[in-house]
């Protein structure tokens, strides 16, 4: 059923790693800094030179540069210097704060701005916390007031030339404050995170960050070629001061920072935060114990009710033992007058005493307009059937056989979508639309590799050793070596797999910090390197992934709490594959091969590997959900048969008379029996022949789940028939038995049918095709299973009947046996009673009729009912994935170790349709969240959304093209979108053509020395550019390369972000805007995210007048659940409705149809009561279960009630009659059969048999019983309706009739 664990847990992994490629951080990004270290310190004479003032310079110009080519400046002060015009103008462009001398040369300026370049894509949507960090880096340059807070404290040498080797830089705190307040909360949306990770290694304090920066790096490593120093504590006595540049608060309106880059600013003051979903529920607490109030609430109104009722019980007793003292019956009813009085008319009591000592006067049962036709139907009909068995049988047979001609367009549907989502979902259709308008989400392999705890239930040992990422690499070896077989050609990794920014596969594993290559272990220096880019992977080359993209270590690691990567237990290895639309593409079909080859590997040569090394693997693939569905269709093969042979057993004894010695081998009915059964499976085939003549696709638990099904409703039909017939007069002929059995159940066992189809066929309306298609098939089966019982096995036992009074041997009719062998105990055998006849009336009966245990009965059954009214709320919606899959299925452990290891949650996608990005209108600045977007933006509210993770489920702000966009084509980006002279687009500087250089270290060329920016300020409107411009760049951006020069380029990151087709007019017709959820671990989690995202997603849309949906992998799957209770109980409301008027129409007696309703109500109650206390899940497969449940449950209520109707005497006297006739037939027909049948589902291989079926029918079985044979006859014993049965006067004429009925 559940792709979506294949797909929702892993999705972080492909995204963080391919949205941007090898971009390396500012120059204040470090590598290994503390590696390589050439300082000299200062000697005391160095120290006297230098000078601290103002207009005076610590460090002017440039006297070397490292091997890498960094440039350092000279160690020695000198009077600042006026620069001139063009100078100036250019320093002020980027440094506003410095005017007039400077400290810098031209060559040392145009360095910084090369820099800080780097540095501007991350900051530029927070113009404030751009601007402060600027003027941190502009005083460090060319400030003419340098040496008042620079001072030299190492000198290096390079080449027989003196360069600074270190510095201390003097910064008031409240400078340091202001920085990092204004950048703290900053978004670098292309990773949804903060860009202080990026640019400060996620500092906590400006003094992190200080630390961080001033670090020296080592060669060929992005970074500072010198260290600093950063103190607060300048040594004034020397001239020298703390620098204490003015700080821009990231509020300042003037700036224009986001809601999202600063909460704090005051036009986010007005926005308030969605409020948090309630998710506690009402408790009371009694002393230390804690209930819900529903439970209180019950409890307190059960005591006021059976406090009622059992006062009235006290009272009524009381009152009714006075009456009858105070007035004795008596009645002569010996003259014929009296009789003629009461004939014909009906009467509510009527006593047995009075039939008994009246021979002359009789009963009949005055049925209702509806019965008394179908009655006569059926006496008709089994006199015809009687006379014409053979007709009859070949006739039916034929209707079943043709419809079974359907198989032959018989098709079997294992796809997980099609099985568990509706036509016309809302979530199927917003996939359909994210697929078709942006691009289908990709394929997912993937291996958890774990250690084993050294004690039970202790904490397992990390993963992290040498030895287990050598593991790795051999695993990895052979992952890479498979060679996948379709059609003659061969399959491997690197032909399927995801390549976002190259001809590397973006696989998520921790050996991308050794580029994939083993050689590098060792040289990168071990499990150190691995541990060192836990914390450094966004800040050092070496820690770049062979995909050119940063891997962030939650998503190849497992098992460790906050960010302790190293305490890890857990490997998450995963490989992103190409996926389309198309699922019988020949790359569907190439990846399937590949999937498979996989699995193999893994089974047959990984999962050994591992063992020997004591740690644990779970794998799967992205088809092995349909795989293992595949296989579970054999798995319980046998399960299912010895179910069928066991039920078989058991009804070719109870259809059989008592055995005796003498006669068993004529009185029993095992061949009826196996016909019976074979009449089920040819309405089964029948069903599944016409579905599938129209077309309906069936499914692997239809044909596990539904003979078993029909055989078990099917059964009882049988039970009462055969006893029916046996109960008749010998005296009469076969035709008159079997006419008078028809009339007498055939309108019940019809009013039974009838009520189970009838709730099959509400089950058809549930929006799940799996479960709609199994109740119309269901519905179907066994609809044509009851037309059979009353045709062809009607005439199956005319001819079983006729085999016995010819005394013909059962299960070999063609042997006969002598009359005189059989007729010694025939006479007794049909008229004495069966033991469980007498004991439901001599034993069950009468302690039933008791007045205290009427009263017992009533209160436990009350209280049973509100109790589960109260547990109904535990009752949690999902269905989990381990219980779609066979028990030893390898996807059993895979889906335990997701839950257990993985740290993120699925992606989240606000889906925007139709953004006309057009200058007139509006909507780019409602959807941004750079400076100058309205405070209530989509992506202003997805970041305040983030902050309340617990009713959001909104982990990160979004990663958003839009700003991505809008900083690119902005002017402070220099670095970003440039343009050759010509016009066409000129990529950064470290990229081709600009940079020549094939290694990793870029030389530029003079080849875009005359690139220049796209615009300038004056080119754009309001901050925004034209329409035009919208137009011209946005294909330039998505096309765009990130990489240190520019980390802001949209190819990988948002290549299948935005719709270019049809953008042309003004509109784009849709854009994605990716977040992510939180982890989620239950069902409920993954219920709650959904109706928390759509209610955000509304919520916005209505107030944006812009249409927002969101998507995620497993919405299409947990769409159900949104609305489950309110299906279930529509559902049970109109098959309970459904039953109700059914009976009502065939009986015309509101009274026993009212109480029939309550029974079914309250069996219903229970069972959603054990639903709960059993754990088993609301989803569309016990939803299902619970409308078939109202059909089955019928059949435990109607014939008692039927029995009870047509019974004489006083409600005691009736319903011991009721019991006496119908108990044991539903005991032994019902209860019994069913029991049967559902107990050896336990042993099934499948947990949803075992959870669904076993559990569920069970419960069902057992409460059906409870409830029809101890609640229902006490309830009819004391608030019964009305005998229908009347006196009348036994005529001379008449006596040969045998008919009890009329």
């Amino acid at each position: 059923m559940m792709k979506l664990s294949l797909r929702l847990y892993t999705a972080v992994a492909y995204f963080q790693a391919c949205f941007f490629s090898s971009f390396i951080l500012l120059f204040v990004s470090i590598g290994n800094a503390d590696r390589s270290d050439n300082r000299i310190l200062l000697t005391s004479n160095d120290t006297q030179r230098e000078k601290h003032g103002e207009e005076y310079c610590a460090m002017y110009d440039i006297c070397g540069s490292r091997s890498d080519g960094k440039v350092l400046n000279c160690p020695f002060g000198s009077p600042s210097i006026k620069p001139d015009d063009l100078l100036s103008a250019k320093i002020q462009s980027l440094c506003p704060t410095i005017s007039g001398n400077i400290c810098c040369t031209e060559f040392q300026f145009d360095t910084l701005r090369s820099q800080v370049q780097q540095a501007i894509p991350f900051l530029v949507g927070c113009p404030a916390c751009l601007r402060n960090f600027l003027n941190l880096f502009c005083e460090l340059t060319c400030s003419p007031h340098q040496s008042q807070f620079i001072n030299v404290t190492s000198i290096s040498k390079i080449k027989e030339n003196s360069t600074v080797g270190g510095i201390d830089y003097y910064i008031t705190d409240s400078f340091g404050e202001g920085l990092f307040d204004s950048c703290k909360d900053v978004k670098f949306g292309t990773m949804n995170s903060r860009a202080i990770e990026f640019v400060g290694a996620s500092a906590k304090n400006f003094k992190e960050w200080f630390a961080f920066i001033g670090r020296k790096a080592a060669l060929s490593v992005p970074g500072s070629p010198y260290s600093i120093n950063f103190r607060p504590d300048a040594d004034v006595s020397t001239g020298m001061k703390p620098m204490n540049v003015t700080t821009y608060s990231c509020g300042d309106t003037s700036l224009g920072c986001s809601c999202g880059d600063c909460p704090s600013s005051p036009i986010c003051s007005g926005s308030t935060l969605p409020p948090p979903h309630n998710k506690g529920s009402c408790l009371v607490k009694i002393g230390s114990l804690k209930a819900r109030c529903i439970e209180v609430s019950v409890a307190v109104i059960y005591i006021i009710l059976a406090s009622l009722f059992l006062a009235w019980g006290l009272f009524y007793k009381k009152g009714a033992r006075n009456s009858s003292l105070r007035n004795k019956p008596s009645m002569n009813v010996s003259n014929g007058g009296q009789v003629q009085q009461v004939r014909g008319k009906k009467d509510k009591n009527i006593p047995m005493q009075m039939l008994e000592d009246n021979p002359q006067i009789t009963s009949g049962v005055q049925l209702s307009v509806v019965q008394g036709y179908m009655a006569k139907i059926f006496r008709l009909y089994g006199t015809w059937v009687a006379r014409n068995p053979v007709l009859v049988l070949c006739s039916s047979l034929a209707v079943v056989l043709f419809l079974g001609l359907g198989l032959v367009r018989f098709k079997v549907e294992t796809r997980p979508e099609k099985l568990w989502v509706g036509h016309g979902s809302r979530a199927a259709e917003e996939k359909q639309y994210f697929d078709s308008h942006l691009a289908p989400f990709y394929r997912i392999e993937q291996l958890l590799l774990a250690t084993k705890p050294l004690i039970a239930h202790e904490k397992p040992p990390t993963i992290v050793t040498e030895e287990n990422i050598k593991l790795l690499f051999e695993i990895q070896n052979k992952v890479d070596g498979i060679r996948a077989n379709y059609t003659g050609s061969l399959v491997s990794l690197t032909d399927i797999c995801m390549k976002p920014l190259g001809e590397a596969c973006a696989t998520q594993s921790i050996l991308q910090y050794y580029k994939m290559d083993p050689k590098n272990f060792e040289d990168y220096g071990g499990v150190e390197h691995a541990e060192y880019c836990f914390q450094h992977y966004t800040s050092d080359e070496n820690c770049m992934s062979a995909f050119k993209g940063p891997l962030e270590p939650s998503t190849a690691l497992g098992g460790f709490s906050g960010s302790n990567y190293s305490e890890a237990s857990a490997f998450i290895i995963t490989y992103p594959v190409n996926n389309v639309i198309d699922k019988e593409s020949n790359e569907t079909k190439r990846a399937i091969a590949w999937e498979k080859a996989f699995i193999k590997l893994v089974q047959d040569e990984l999962l050994p590997m591992v063992a020997s090394k004591n740690l644990t693997l779970s794998y799967s693939s992205e088809s092995s959900i349909e795989e293992e569905l595949k296989r579970e269709s054999t798995a319980d093969a046998i399960t299912i048969l010895i179910s069928y042979l066991v039920m078989f057993a058991y009804i070719s004894l109870a259809l059989g008379d008592t055995p005796r010695f003498t006669s068993f081998y004529i009185s029993s009915k095992v061949l009826l029996g196996l016909s019976g059964v074979m009449l089920v499976m040819l309405s089964v085939i029948a069903s599944v022949g016409f579905f599938s003549a129209i077309g309906v696709k069936s499914t692997l638990i239809i044909m596990e789940v539904i003979p078993f099904l029909v055989l078990a409703v099917g059964v009882d039909n049988m039970c009462i028939l055969v006893h029916a017939v046996k109960r008749q007069q010998v005296e009469l002929p076969l035709e008159g038995r079997i006419s008078n059995a028809l009339a007498e159940v055939g309108p019940s066992i019809t009013l039974a049918s009838l009520s189970e189809v009838l709730a099959f066929a509400v089950g058809s309306f549930i929006p799940m095709p799996a479960c709609r298609v199994f109740s119309m098939f269901a519905a179907l089966a066994i609809l044509l299973d009851f037309l059979l019982q009353v045709t062809a096995f009607v005439a199956l036992i005319v001819f079983d009947f006729l085999r016995a009074e010819d005394h013909r041997i059962d299960c070999f009719p063609c042997i006969k046996v002598s009359k005189s062998l059989s007729d010694t105990d025939q006479g007794n055998n049909q008229r004495k009673p069966g033991l469980l006849t007498r004991y439901m009336k001599e034993v069950h009966a009468p302690i039933l009729g008791l007045w205290p245990v009427k009263l017992v009965v009533i209160s436990i059954f009350a209280a049973l009912t509100l109790a589960s009214i109260a547990l109904c709320t535990r009752i949690q919606p999902g269905l989990e994935q381990q219980i779609v899959l066979p028990r030893d299925s390898y996807l059993q452990g895979y889906f335990n170790n997701v839950s257990e290891y993985l740290r993120i949650g699925p992606p989240l996608y606000l889906v925007v349709k139709n953004y006309n990005y057009s200058l007139e209108s509006r909507q780019t600045n409602q959807l941004c969240s750079i400076n100058h977007c309205d405070s209530d933006s989509l992506l202003n509210e997805i970041s305040k959304a983030s902050l309340v993770p617990t009713s959001s489920y909104i982990a990160k702000p979004a990663a958003s093209w839009l700003d991505d966009f809008l900083v690119w084509v902005s002017p402070e980006a220099f670095g970003c979108c440039r343009k050759f002279t010509n016009g066409s687009y000129c990529p950064p500087d470290d990229q081709p053509p600009c940079c020549t250089s094939s290694d990793g270290s870029c030389s530029i060329n003079g080849f875009c020395k005359d690139c220049t920016t796209c615009f300038r300020h004056s080119d754009f409107q309001n901050d925004r550019p034209t329409t035009s411009q919208f137009k011209e760049k946005l294909p330039w951006f998505l096309d765009a390369l990130p990489s240190a020069d520019c980390a802001k380029g949209g190819h990988g990151a948002y290549t299948n972000s935005v719709q270019l087709t049809g953008f042309e007019d003004g509109v784009i017709q849709a854009s994605s805007f990716r977040t992510y959820h939180t982890p989620l671990n239950k069902q409920a989690d993954f219920v709650n995210s959904m109706r928390a995202a759509r209610e955000f997603s509304s919520r916005v849309s209505n107030s944006l007048k812009i249409e927002v949906f969101p998507y995620s992998v497993f919405y299409m799957f947990f769409e159900q659940y949104l609305d489950i209770w309110k299906t279930a109980l529509i559902s049970l409301a109109i098959a309970t409705g459904a039953v109700f008027v059914v009976c009502l129409v065939i009986t015309c007696s509101l009274w026993s149809s009212s109480i029939i309703a309550l029974v079914l109500v309250m069996i219903l109650v229970d069972l959603l009561g054990v639903m709960a206390v059993l754990n088993i899940q609301l989803n569309a497969v016990s939803v299902v279960n619970l409308v078939m449940s109202v059909g089955i449950a019928v059949e435990f209520c109607v014939h008692i009630t039927h029995a009870f109707l047509v019974s004489s005497g006083d409600r005691d006297q009736r319903t011991k009659e009721a019991l006496g006739t119908m108990g044991a037939s539903v005991f032994s027909g019902i209860t019994i059969t069913k029991l049967v049948g559902v107990i050896v589902l336990c042993f099934s291989r499948s947990e949803i048999f075992v959870v669904y079926y076993f559990q569920m029918y069970l419960a069902l079985v057992l409460l059906g019983f409870l409830h029809g044979l101890i609640f229902l006859p006490v309830v009819l014993s004391m608030f019964g309706p009305p005998s229908r049965r009347v006196l009348v006067e036994r005529r001379e004429d008449n006596k040969s009739s045998a008919s009890p009925s009329f």
